[in-house]
């Protein structure tokens, strides 16, 4: 029979291996005034793209949803973490080339993550990464190639992923050092769990109406909420 000394060293055991109640940073971003009229995207050149739409296709440099929430915003802790190392996750992330354009628009992966570029169109894509401080390459991907992997080794804040074949693909890619981050979709909806008590600077990006940043302290257990509103230029807010 156990003793009673094995049991409370057990109970202790699992009452440290439980993390603390973490806290949560949620929020929206939207977009104030009137909204730009982009250029349909013209696919002719390559008829294979063009076969994998049925309707206009338009940048995505400012997706807008119900309201005029914002798609495509980098929200992230940009200070008041912790150094340390954290986990990598194992699960790939993914980057795919459907319709001759980029899935999604705004990526962001772990340092050492594993990037799985897909190619699912039938025709030849190139894909180009600019990035500075990790090496930048070229892979050509032809319609044969389906699926490459890269692995980015350091942190590097948002860079620009092209096609150097169908010159209106883009995409844009950050390399984190840590896991809290996100990025919205067209309901501009953002999360950031599993995050200590403490005092954040949180980030929000945007690739044409740049970069907001607000400060928030976090308690045990606790979610706040904020808003970001995004604007053009010289814009009335």
């Amino acid at each position: 029979m156990r003793s009673k000394n094995y049991f409370l060293t057990l109970i202790f055991s699992i009452v440290l291996s439980v993390p603390a109640f973490a806290a949560t940073i949620t929020g929206t971003a939207k977009f104030d005034g009137e909204v730009p009229k982009f250029k349909e995207i013209k696919m002719d050149a390559d008829l294979i793209c063009l076969s994998h739409h049925k309707e206009a296709v338009y940048p995505q440099k400012l997706v807008l949803g119900e309201g005029n929430t914002m798609g495509n915003v980098f929200v992230r802790v940009a200070s008041g973490l912790a150094k340390k190392d954290y986990p990598v996750p194992t699960q790939a992330a993914v980057l795919s080339q459907v319709g001759c354009m980029y899935d999604p628009h705004v990526i962001a992966i772990m340092q050492g993550q594993t990037l799985k570029i897909l190619n699912p169109d039938g025709t030849l894509h190139n894909v180009h990464s600019l990035s500075k401080i990790n090496p930048e390459f070229n892979l050509a991907m032809p319609k044969f190639k389906t699926e490459t992997t890269k692995v980015y080794d350091k942190a590097e804040f948002m860079f620009a992923m092209k096609c150097d074949v169908h010159p209106w693909m883009e995409a844009w890619v950050t390399v984190t050092e840590n896991p809290f981050f996100n990025v919205t979709k067209a309901d501009g909806k953002f999360t950031i769990d599993n995050l200590p008590a403490g005092t954040y600077d949180i980030e929000a990006w945007h690739e044409k109406l740049g970069t907001q940043k607000q400060t928030v302290t976090v308690a045990e257990g606790e979610t706040k909420d904020l808003a970001f509103t995004f604007s053009k230029p010289g814009s009335k807010k």
